[in-house]
């Protein structure tokens, strides 16, 4: 989680639903491939759960105990406009 761009995600998604990969990449601002090697690390340790519908993979927080870790996170460490 102590990546910069892992928590540039984990405070875009901040327990607020889900996002596509495609949200997360105009959020964050880098490539998708990227973004998407983040999300897939994020995925394995179960922070995050992703489903998929049609072409497009939604992912959002697994863990009801890494929402409240990830409020703090958030309250610490996000910028402004990355609150919802």
């Amino acid at each position: 989680m102590a990546h910069p761009l892992r928590l540039k995600i984990l405070c875009i998604l901040g327990g607020n639903g889900e996002f596509s990969v495609q949200d997360i990449v105009e959020q964050v601002g880098t490539s998708q491939s990227n973004i998407s090697q983040h999300l897939s690390i994020l995925r394995d340790k179960g922070i995050l759960t992703s489903r998929k519908d049609a072409n497009k993979v939604y992912y959002r927080i697994g863990d009801p105990k890494v929402v409240r870790v990830i409020d703090g996170l958030r309250e610490a460490f996000c910028s402004a406009n990355s609150k919802r």
